[in-house]
C-alpha cells in the first residue's frame, strides 16, 4: 500500500490516463479526487469525481474549494486533463489554439498555483504533470498541443525549484507518455496502429496502466529523492 492514507487530486480522472491513474491510486490506499468535465459518477470507494471544466477559472475556484472543505491537507496533484485540437499551422483556427493552451497548460498552472502552496504548508507532496513525447519531439498537425505539452516541461523544472525553497519537501515532475491505447486511439484506424508500434523499440502501445504506475512510483515514497525530472514512458519511442 504504497499510498495509504494519502490524499491525491487527479485531474481528467473520468477517462483514460486519468482514470487509470486514479485506480491504481486507489488500489495503493489513496483516497481521491477526481476532477473532470465527464458526468460526476463512481462506484469506487475512496474516489469522488467533481464536475468541473478547469480551462474556466470560476471552476478551478469552486473545485479548490470543494477539496479544501473536504480535506485538511493534499498531499499528491497529477494534472492530467488535455485535449487535442489538431491541424496543419497554416489551417489551424486561433480557437482551436486557445482551446488547446487554455486546459492544457494554463489550467495546469491555476490548478497548481491553487494547490501547491497547500503543500508547502505541510512542507511536503509530489505534483506530477503528464505530459507528452509531443512536447519533447514535436509532431505534425500539433503544434498548439506540442507547444502547451512542451510548456508543461519547462512549469515542471519551475516548480521543482519554487516549491523547494525553504527546504519544503514538494516534488515536482513530468511524465511523457508515448502513444497510449486510450479509447480515443481506438478510433484509429490498424493499419495506423502497426505504424505508431512500428515506431517504439518495444514493439507496442502503451496501456494506460503503463502510465499509472510511472505516476504511482513519482506520487509515492519510492521517488522521495526525485524531483524537476521527465519521465519518458514511451516505449523506446522514435519519432
Amino acid at each position: 500500500m504504497l499510498l495509504k492514507n494519502k490524499r491525491a487530486v487527479v485531474t481528467g480522472a473520468a477517462n483514460g490516463i486519468g482514470k487509470a491513474i486514479a485506480e491504481v491510486f486507489l488500489d495503493q490506499g489513496a483516497q481521491v479526487i477526481g476532477l473532470d468535465i465527464a458526468p460526476a459518477e463512481t462506484g469506487r470507494e475512496g474516489l469522488t469525481l467533481l464536475r468541473a471544466d478547469l480551462a474556466r477559472p470560476e471552476d478551478c475556484r469552486r473545485a479548490v474549494e470543494e477539496i479544501t472543505a473536504r480535506w485538511d491537507r493534499v498531499d499528491i496533484l497529477v494534472n492530467c486533463a488535455g485535449i487535442t485540437r489538431d491541424a496543419m499551422t497554416w489551417r489551424m483556427t486561433e480557437d482551436q489554439w486557445d482551446q488547446v493552451l487554455a486546459l492544457d497548460l494554463k489550467a495546469v498552472w491555476d490548478l497548481t498555483r491553487r494547490i501547491g502552496p497547500l503543500m508547502r504548508k505541510e512542507q511536503a507532496g509530489s505534483i506530477i504533470n503528464i505530459s507528452s513525447a509531443v512536447g519533447l519531439f514535436g509532431n505534425i498537425g500539433q503544434a498548439n498541443y506540442a507547444a502547451a505539452k512542451a510548456g508543461l516541461i519547462g512549469m515542471t523544472k519551475t516548480w521543482a525549484k519554487e516549491f523547494s525553497l525553504g527546504g519544503s519537501a514538494v516534488r515536482v515532475n513530468a511524465i511523457a507518455p508515448g502513444w497510449t491505447m486510450t479509447d480515443m486511439m481506438k478510433t484509429v484506424p490498424e493499419a495506423l496502429l502497426e505504424q505508431f508500434r512500428s515506431q517504439t523499440m518495444l514493439g507496442r502501445l502503451a496501456d494506460p496502466a503503463d502510465i499509472a504506475n510511472a505516476a504511482l512510483f513519482l506520487a509515492s515514497d519510492l521517488s522521495g529523492y526525485i524531483t524537476g525530472q521527465v519521465l519518458q514512458v514511451d516505449g523506446g519511442l522514435r519519432m
